[in-house]
């Protein structure tokens, strides 16, 4: 009895064991080595499963020995099938081929560079953006990019915010979202505070530095941001995100997805809010938006539907802060009136259809419809003469009274709408890739200002509009791009894109002068280049671009209408090498761009006071950008970037106001300079990334940026100038599969951890008055800065259903 009782524990222990081999292995981009986080891995034939953590690792146990078919899956690679032998002998390495390009994908192709196009360019993927998404603006979600300097209003990176890259400002940055126009008709800004937590429903962002390739909209002149919103998931899901941090920023965030239904249909949705007192006084952001995606996935053709929209009130701190309060008072707000905010919505419709038409040939077509609406508040106790207002003087008694305290109201109503399309055609041996693309975008927008309270009130009612004015802009386009395998490995590439724009406007304008108008403009924008791909994963390339654009609403609307600036041209050259290696990646491009009346702020007035851009006959911006990122072992990640450039006007006129001992204006005097930088154009940018993952699941990572000095205007004078900053930022997030939800992620962020006092953003004005107790003049400069917070947090946590 003994031995058989002996016999059969034996045995048990036997089966016991055997059943507890397990499988461990990680998820890794065949390409590039990068861990692949949230892959599917299925045991055929079993309901047994995992998925991939944010490291790509994943463990199975409580298995028998012998052999097992392993299933891996993850959206945009090739799914994969594996054998595996247990008891394991070593831990797996699964690398999963990218997936070759799907009708969603095709979606933003004709307007982004693929890996043979030779021009500057990085994919930033939603997994990159959602390591920082706890409530800052999208441009600081990108601020360790390369050549990428950022800043916000409210100095803690929520409300007004915005981004340059080599210098160049939002406006002439081309944004795209899904291939549809983002920046602003008139102005060609984009204003993120209309969009918040909009990252949280970004696939990827492509970012093409320099002229890049033909795209919808204001022209590339400096760099563009394609964006792709959320595909499809495979299953269904449901995510909550919620973080806290300094200056009362909250953000809240709720998301949900059903899944392919029937393999054909599915709908996701987010619902947003965010909040923030800012670190500048009174600058508090109330932020609220939604995404609705619903669309069919067919085995070749993909129609889906988005509408999203962002509405947003913040108080203004537009006026920033004078350099004489920059010591005593960082936080200092010009402004006190308590409603003195800015109010605005912006809904978007988008239709959008891609399909394979043919084993060679796939489409995509979308409509689209922006409707936006708001308005900013101001109380105006001086510069309030009523004959600013069109107001004549009010009589009480024998009093007339020329001058009042008035609270305005300056409003925007615009519609945008229009459609794009691109078509791809691969030749049956793959050595010819062309798209022919384009779009045809009409702008009708209404300009007016209304008085809502008065002092002393007289002959005027309440929303009566003291100036009104409409404008409407045609922005038509086609391009065809096209890449050719002249022999193995060697690509030619040609990008040749036609751009017609028709703007009219007309009506009182804010100063009360009659503007009425129109002009016509026809671009030709060509772009050629050579790309050459090695046996060792080495992409050497070279191209030459032309981009023209055309003047902004303010050059329009302030300059006299006789003397319309002249549009801008821009000749990019870019020249470089790519390399993608499984534990490496590295890129250096060399790029000069070449400017022909270049529009810069000069200190020129009008007729009526108001400063005007003016062209410049010549300058330009060259430079060198170096890029890359290391994988020393399974823990410690580095990566970084530097920018070193030179940027320079040839010949620039500054014009300064004179005033007499009155503070009366008697006129300007003008100051020529040589070989001077251009305005907010570092010398040098820098950014280093050092990744420590400690233990399982823990990542821990320190986020360097350097800046060098920005001159405020173009005369290159230190003391108008921002001074060169460097801050750290530490972030730790840990991830919890703890059973009862999928997936719990910890995430903390300390910004500026050193405490570090900087200005990345500001102005500048000078003139002249009387010396006193001498009958010569002296030059009086003052500056303006936005400065950023010190020292501060944000934490979240994202739970995963």
């Amino acid at each position: 009895m003994i031995r058989m009782y002996l016999t059969l524990a034996a045995m048990l222990w036997s089966q016991w064991a055997l059943s507890q081999n397990r499988i461990q292995g990680t998820i890794q981009d065949a390409e590039t080595g990068i861990p692949l986080p949230g892959a599917s891995i299925m045991l055929e034939g079993t309901n047994k499963g995992t998925v991939s953590d944010r490291e790509g690792s994943f463990e199975m146990a409580g298995l028998a020995s012998g052999e097992w078919n392993l299933v891996v899956s993850y959206v945009g690679y090739e799914a994969g099938s594996y054998l595996v032998r247990l008891p394991q002998e070593r831990p797996l390495e699964i690398r999963l081929e990218p997936a070759t390009l799907t009708t969603e994908a095709f979606i933003v192709s004709g307007t982004r560079a693929s890996a043979t196009t030779p021009t500057t360019f990085q994919i930033i993927d939603k997994s990159d953006l959602s390591k920082n998404n706890l409530g800052q603006d999208l441009p600081l979600l990108l601020n360790y990019t390369p050549s990428m300097v950022t800043h916000s209003d409210a100095g803690a990176g929520v409300g007004y915010t915005g981004l340059r890259i080599r210098g160049t400002d939002q406006t002439r940055i081309n944004v795209t979202v899904n291939g549809i126009p983002l920046n602003d008709a008139e102005s060609h800004g984009v204003f993120w505070v209309n969009m918040p937590d909009f990252a949280s429903s970004v696939e990827n962002i492509q970012i093409q530095r320099g002229v890049g390739t033909s795209t919808n909209g204001a022209a590339t002149f400096g760099a563009s941001l394609n964006i792709q919103t959320d595909t499809k998931r495979e299953e269904a899901y449901a995510e909550t995100d919620h973080s806290v941090g300094s200056f009362a920023t909250r953000k809240h965030t709720v998301k949900a997805g059903t899944g392919l239904i029937d393999d054909r249909w599915a709908v996701d949705a987010r619902l947003s809010r965010i909040t923030s007192d800012g670190y500048v006084d009174r600058a508090f952001s109330d932020l609220k938006s939604y995404f609705v995606s619903g669309g069919y996935y067919g085995d070749n053709h993909v129609v889906k539907v988005n509408i999203f929209s962002g509405a947003e009130q913040t108080y203004q701190a537009w006026n920033g802060v004078p350099e004489s309060l920059l010591a005593s008072d960082r936080t200092f707000n010009s402004y006190t009136y308590e409603n003195e905010t800015d109010n605005y919505q912006q809904d978007h419709y988008q239709f959008i259809y891609a399909g394979t038409w043919a084993a060679n040939l796939k489409a995509n077509f979308s409509l689209h419809y922006t409707q936006g609406q708001g308005y900013y508040e101001q109380f105006r106790p001086e510069d309030n003469l009523l004959a600013n207002y069109g107001i004549e003087p009010i009589a009480i008694g024998s009093e007339l009274i020329s001058e009042t305290d008035i609270i305005r109201r300056r409003w925007l109503d615009n519609d945008f709408y229009g459609a794009v399309f691109s078509l791809n055609y691969v030749s049956q041996n793959g050595r010819l890739d062309a798209i022919l693309g384009g779009g045809a975008n009409r702008y009708d927008g209404d300009h007016f200002g209304e008085i809502i309270w008065m002092g002393v009130s007289g002959d005027t009612d309440i929303r009566d509009r003291y100036y009104d004015n409409v404008a409407i802009k045609d922005d038509r386009n086609v391009y065809l791009k096209s890449t050719y395998e002249v022999k193995e490995r060697l690509y030619l590439f040609g990008d040749f894109q036609w751009r017609n724009v028709y703007y009219r406007f007309d009506g009182i304008n804010n100063d009360l002068r009659t503007i009425t108008g129109s002009q016509n403009y026809n671009f030709f924008n060509p772009k050629i280049g050579l790309s050459y791909e090695t046996e060792q994963g080495k992409t050497w390339y070279a191209s030459y671009a032309v981009a023209n654009r055309e003047p902004v609403r303010r050059d329009f609307t302030d300059s006299p209408l006789t003397e319309i600036p002249r549009p801008e041209t821009l000749n990019n050259v870019e020249a470089g090498i790519r390399v993608r290696k499984n534990r490496y990646q590295y890129g250096a491009n060399l790029y000069y761009m070449g400017y022909q009346d270049q529009l810069v702020l000069t200190g020129q007035l009008n007729d009526v006071g108001a400063y005007i851009r003016e062209n410049v006959a010549s300058s330009y911006r060259a430079g060198i950008e170096l890029d890359g990122a290391l994988q020393l072992d399974s823990r410690w990640t580095i990566g970084g970037n530097l920018a070193f450039s030179r940027n320079k006007i040839n010949t620039f006129t500054e014009y300064n106001d004179i005033y007499d001992e009155n503070w009366d204006f008697v006129g300007q005097e003008a100051t020529s300079y040589r070989d001077t930088d251009i305005a907010f154009s570092p010398g040098f940018v820098g950014a280093a990334v050092v990744d420590f993952r400690p233990i399982k699941n823990l990542e821990v990572s320190l986020l360097n940026k350097y800046v060098g000095r920005q001159y405020l205007d173009n005369t290159q004078q230190e003391n108008r100038s921002l001074d060169p900053f460097w801050t750290t930022d530490l972030r730790l997030s840990y991830s919890w599969y703890p059973g009862f939800v999928e997936e719990m992620a910890f995430s903390v962020k300390v910004n500026n951890l050193f405490n570090e006092l900087y200005e990345p953003n500001g102005y500048t004005f000078s003139y002249f008055v009387p010396s006193e107790g001498t009958t010569s003049r002296e030059l009086v400069t003052e500056n303006f800065y936005y400065p950023m917070a010190g020292t501060n947090y944000l934490a979240g946590v994202s739970i995963r259903f």
